[in-house]
């Protein structure tokens, strides 16, 4: 009966939550509703519209998926704001439907805020990527028996980009520290970064988080041991004498993991009710389902496979990010190379005259292709460095951008060349 609602009414409810209770109106709103609350006459009346309310609210989640389907009058509200009992009553829905504790308070408001309000199109590119990854991290957490829900730790992790950096040093959709990613068999040289591999990495990612569910028997200290590592949970529950709740433990956690659980409930709540804030995809993003997964030798350029089944080498880089320099290297092992559905078997028809392209191509050798290689600007400055104490080639060729052999030829010095505090060295800058 709540589905079948007319476009004015909803408009009108949306209206009232979006502007009616931002800031003074919604502290007026929360007041008069504890006012309801005196009498048991009073308390009954609140909690009838208390069902209605939550009954129109909530029953968009349903249908109200796909943009197309949203009145202009609807969507011409930006951000909708809801009262804080909304909140509540959808991310205990929530909790009912998942073995990870969701929990609603001021902590999760703020980053409900943070993501729904402020990076809103941050969130509309997640919706976006989503489509091709969610599904991928469901099949490996459903084949290591975990919550469905953690494929939203990625979007808090990474925002879903798969060549993101940390200032840490973590990379990838799962933001795996090195040591981390050895534990995990994960390959890293100086062609492959396998923490950027979307099944690589998120087999690696799930043997974790079980490991760590295993370790903590909660999911939200799980959680917080992924963020900050296991040993900083284990001393926390030492500093405070005992107690398991990730709540009771989070004064006694860095920031970063005091803010980790809320951020990814928060990133959950908004994901399930992305229609109600008014997210939507912004952009599209190729279906998991629409894509297959080759296994193949190198030497491969992505360039020279994106000419042969004529389809945008950026698009196949986007579905390839662990190639470094969009090159698969002729090491003698089987890699993965992701291709739409579509396209598969022109790769497989064509893949001999791809093989006999790569080995007659000239600048083609052990190292990336010369299409991948840093071009540097014509270099016609002259200019004079004086050696001081503490100078050595290495950070002089840092300072400079250059190479040291290119310093030992602008200065015709020999093998044997030592610097001295005080010589006089020439460069040639842009």
């Amino acid at each position: 009966m709540y589905r079948i609602i007319s476009t004015l009414a909803l408009s009108i409810v949306f209206s009232t939550i979006s502007y009616g209770l931002s800031d003074g109106g919604k502290d007026k709103y929360n007041k008069n509703i504890s006012e309801l609350n005196k009498t048991s006459h009073e308390a009954f009346l609140y909690n009838s519209i208390d069902k209605q309310h939550s009954a129109i609210c909530d029953s968009v989640n349903i249908w109200w998926k796909n943009q197309a389907l949203v009145s202009d009058s609807i969507l011409s509200i930006p951000y909708p704001i809801y009262p804080t009992y909304i909140y509540e009553q959808r991310i205990n829905y929530l909790n009912e439907l998942s073995p990870i504790k969701l929990n609603y308070n001021e902590h999760v408001q703020v980053y409900i805020e943070a993501y729904g309000l402020r990076n809103r199109e941050k969130m509309q590119i997640v919706m976006s990527k989503s489509m091709y990854y969610f599904p991928i991290f469901e099949e490996y957490l459903t084949k290591y028996g975990l919550p469905l829900e953690l494929k939203y730790l990625a979007a808090v992790e990474s925002a879903l980009d798969p060549n993101a950096i940390s200032k840490s040093g973590a990379v990838g959709l799962w933001q795996f520290m090195k040591p981390t990613a050895d534990l995990f068999d994960l390959q890293i040289t100086s062609y492959i970064d396998e923490r950027r591999d979307v099944y690589k990495s998120t087999e690696a990612a799930c043997r974790y988080l079980k490991h760590l569910f295993n370790t903590f028997g909660d999911w939200q200290l799980a959680l917080a041991a992924y963020n900050g590592g296991p040993g900083t949970v284990k001393k926390a529950i030492a500093r405070s004498g005992g107690k398991t709740s990730y709540w009771e433990l989070r004064p006694y956690f860095t920031n970063q993991m005091q803010n980790y659980v809320p951020a990814f409930i928060a990133m959950n709540y908004l994901m399930e009710y992305h229609a109600e804030h008014n997210i939507f995809p912004k952009e599209e993003f190729i279906e998991a389902y629409k894509t297959d997964t080759l296994q193949v030798l190198g030497p491969l350029r992505l360039s020279q496979i994106a000419e042969v089944i004529e389809y945008d080498v950026e698009a196949i880089k986007a579905l390839n990010p662990m190639y470094l320099y969009a090159y698969i290297p002729a090491d003698g092992e089987h890699h993965s190379l992701v291709l739409p559905h579509e396209l598969t078997h022109k790769y497989i028809v064509n893949a001999e005259k791809i093989y006999k392209s790569q080995s007659s191509d000239s600048t083609l050798s052990d190292s990336i292709s010369l299409d991948y290689q840093v071009v540097r600007k014509e270099r016609n400055k002259e200019v004079f460095h004086t050696v001081i104490s503490g100078d050595n080639f290495f950070r002089l060729s840092l300072n400079y951008n250059c190479s040291v052999p290119e310093i030992y030829e602008w200065n015709n010095l020999n093998d044997n060349y030592i610097l001295r505090v005080g010589d006089r060295l020439k460069f040639f800058v842009e």
